[in-house]
C-alpha cells in the first residue's frame, strides 16, 4: 500500500493581484482631474505685484466679498459678471445682512486705471467699512513683517 501525498501548497499563488487596485486608482484620478477645475470659486486675475504688500487674511475666507476687474474692463462680483453701474446696488444688497462690511478688489495688472477707479468708487458708495486692494508679492522681494 502506498501513501498518497497531496501537494496543496503548489496550487496556492502568493502573488497579490493589483489589477483591481490599479483600476480603482485610475477611476479616482480621472474623477479628481475632472472635478478640480470646478472647485475654483473665484475669477482668475493676474494681480499687480507689489514689493511690500500687507497681508489680508480675511480675503482668503470663503464668505469674503470680492470684486474682480479684468484686463478687458469687465467686472465680476464674486463669480457673476456685473455692469459697473449695477455694482453699487449688488454690494449694498449683500452687505445688508453682514456684520463685517469689508470688500476686496482684485484688479488685473493690465486693467485700465479708469476702470479700477470706477469700481472702487462704486464699492465705496455702497457703504463698505473697509476696502482691500489685493496684490501679489513681487518676485525677489522679501516681505516685511
Amino acid at each position: 500500500m502506498s501513501i498518497v501525498v497531496r501537494n496543496e501548497g503548489a496550487k496556492v499563488s502568493s502573488n497579490i493581484n493589483v489589477t483591481p487596485m490599479v483600476d480603482v486608482m485610475l477611476v479616482l484620478l480621472i474623477i479628481f482631474m475632472v472635478i478640480t477645475p470646478l472647485l475654483q470659486r473665484t475669477v482668475t486675475v493676474e494681480l499687480v505685484q507689489a514689493a511690500n504688500p500687507q497681508l489680508l487674511p480675511d480675503a482668503d475666507k470663503e464668505d469674503a466679498l470680492t470684486v474682480a476687474v479684468m484686463k478687458d474692463g469687465s467686472v465680476f462680483f464674486d463669480t457673476q459678471r456685473v455692469n459697473p453701474e449695477d455694482l453699487t446696488q449688488k454690494v449694498k444688497d449683500r452687505l445688508a445682512t453682514r456684520t463685517n462690511k469689508t470688500v476686496f478688489v482684485k484688479a488685473d495688472a493690465r486693467a485700465h486705471y479708469k476702470g479700477v477707479v470706477e469700481v472702487v468708487d462704486n464699492v465705496r458708495s455702497a457703504g463698505v467699512d473697509e476696502l482691500g486692494l489685493l496684490t501679489d508679492q513681487k518676485k525677489g522681494a522679501t516681505p516685511q513683517p
